[in-house]
């Protein structure tokens, strides 16, 4: 019997595909688990029509991500952090605080686990950090990690005090 696979199914084939499989087999785990569809004129044309529209929706998510690459190279974000002796930091810059910055930088939400920081950076300093939009796109951002002005700090709250 021919079918559809809705998932893909272990030692069967993966979704989409169209499977030879035992009658029995069909109407007893496949269908009413939902896992394929018998394979009629209208159901093909249908798993067509959908793989048509998910070719042209990967196409334009690929089209968005080359783009978010290019405005992304070269990038330079400037952190700020409190460092201690020898511009060691208290505590650490970590991919969640650089993608906090890219977002409030570019406007775009950039997923944390997209970058490729091999540890958190403890050091003021200047790093590239890659980002792995897709297999074949890393672009790679500047990372500057500067000092609070503490001195700035202190101004501040001196004119909080006196309002």
């Amino acid at each position: 019997m021919d079918v559809i696979l809705l998932e893909d199914v272990a030692r069967v084939g993966r979704a989409g595909e169209v499977c030879n499989v035992a009658p029995g087999y069909a109407r007893n785990r496949l269908f009413p688990k939902g896992l394929a569809v018998l394979a009629s004129e209208g159901a093909l044309r249908q798993i067509e029509q959908e793989r048509e529209v998910e070719a042209k929706r990967q196409k334009q998510l690929e089209a968005e991500t080359r783009e978010l690459a290019s405005e992304l190279e070269g990038l330079t974000l400037t952190i700020r952090a409190k460092p201690g002796e020898k511009d060691r930091l208290y505590g650490s810059i970590t991919s969640s605080d650089i993608a906090e910055a890219l977002e409030k930088e570019t406007g775009r939400s950039i997923d944390r686990r997209k970058l490729e920081l091999e540890e958190p950076i403890r050091q003021l300093g200047i790093y590239t950090v890659p980002v792995r939009l897709l297999p074949d796109q890393t672009p790679s951002i500047r990372v500057n990690v500067v000092g609070q002005d503490e001195d700035t700090e202190d101004k501040e709250t001196t004119t909080d005090e006196r309002d």
